[in-house]
């Protein structure tokens, strides 16, 4: 007789239980993209939201640009004191040579009648300095000699000061280098960030990213115009002498870290038109603040510094009726501009 199985028993409500774990699994696999699914990716950004994190991108190079100007300003010192303490060793090393030789001259003198005289064993010495320190040494010199060792001996001492001050020099200078590349770095990130987000629009688009508000080059015919008008109205003639320049600048390429002639950077048209009127200002916008007497901005006048951000890192030269000229980043060339186009943190006349 056969034997009987009992049939096994099917959970209640399998197949809608395995339709809905179906469902289940298809819905992750779309949400995640697997299988084929089409997932949900961020969503282009809009012209417009290029345009504000492009400029957001340029305010922050500019930081970084005016802490690179700032780096690069102290190495330069760095590396131009470094020279002149090298430059003033290498004098005092021929002076010492200079002493020393008379020395060794004497010393063969007296070494010829039977003696070996201290100034030779100087010369002998493998450590002179060590040698010159020796109370013996000039107590048994001649009178005559005695002068020479003490100048040898001041000229060694200068002479070990000075390399040392050009060796704490030297770490300084190595130092404001990393510094500065560290900042370029920063800027030649954020720059290509920028560049990157911008091919993203028309030209038409990015047309009007770099015109703002201000005048373009275009502009600049119209700007000449008015040049004489904005130089007679500045406080001083070293006054008049920056608008000139700046007027004359209209169209120019901006270049992150350029003073001119043919680019600048923000600071770096403010420091080449002052430099134009025979004054001497700091580099960055930052210390620029700082090179003058502060005026409110109600009392601004032609060839004041205007300054924008609260970290002080943007700068331009005001020119009446409400507007400055500056460098305001690489998709605008040097231009008039509202200065209520940024926001406003203080100004500077130039003293």
């Amino acid at each position: 007789m056969a034997a009987h199985r009992r049939p096994r028993k099917r959970p209640a409500g399998g197949g809608a239980a395995r339709a809905a774990a179906a469902i289940t699994l298809a819905g992750a696999a779309t949400a995640t993209g697997l299988g084929g699914g089409t997932g949900h990716a961020d969503p282009e950004p809009t012209p417009a939201q290029v345009r504000a994190r492009v400029a957001k991108l340029y305010q922050e190079a500019e930081v970084a640009t005016e802490r690179y100007n700032g780096a690069k300003e102290k190495a330069d010192t760095a590396e131009q004191r470094l020279e002149r303490l090298r430059d003033e060793a290498a004098r005092k090393e021929d002076r010492l040579n200079s002493a020393r030789e008379a020395l060794g001259s004497v010393a063969a003198a007296q070494y010829r009648d039977g003696g070996l005289d201290p100034a030779l064993q100087l010369m002998l010495s493998s450590e002179p300095e060590r040698y010159l320190d020796g109370a013996a040494f000039v107590e048994r010199a001649g009178s005559r000699q005695t002068a020479t060792v003490r100048r040898v001996r001041a000229e060694l001492r200068e002479v070990e000061q000075l390399r040392g001050a050009a060796r704490v020099e030297l770490a300084a200078l190595k130092s404001r280098r990393a510094e500065a590349q560290r900042h370029r770095e920063t800027v030649t990130g954020k720059l290509e960030t920028a560049r990157r987000l911008l091919s993203r629009l028309t030209a038409g688009e990015r047309a009007r990213l770099g015109g703002g508000t201000g005048e373009h080059a275009s502009g600049a015919s119209a700007g000449s115009r008015e040049a004489p008008s904005a130089s007679a109205q500045a406080p001083d003639s070293r006054a008049a002498a920056a608008v000139a320049y700046a007027y004359q600048k209209l169209g120019s390429p901006y270049v992150w870290g350029a003073t001119g002639p043919n680019a600048f950077d923000c600071s770096g048209l403010v420091q080449a038109a002052y430099r134009a009127a025979g004054v001497s200002l700091p580099r960055t916008s930052y210390a620029q603040i700082d090179a003058g007497r502060r005026v409110a901005r109600s009392e601004l006048a032609p060839g004041d510094l205007v300054f924008f951000y609260s970290g002080i890192s943007h700068v331009g030269i005001y020119v009446g009726d409400g507007r400055m000229i500056h460098a305001p980043n690489p998709s605008a060339p040097v231009r008039l501009a509202p200065i209520d186009e940024m926001p406003f943190a203080g100004a500077t006349r130039v003293v």
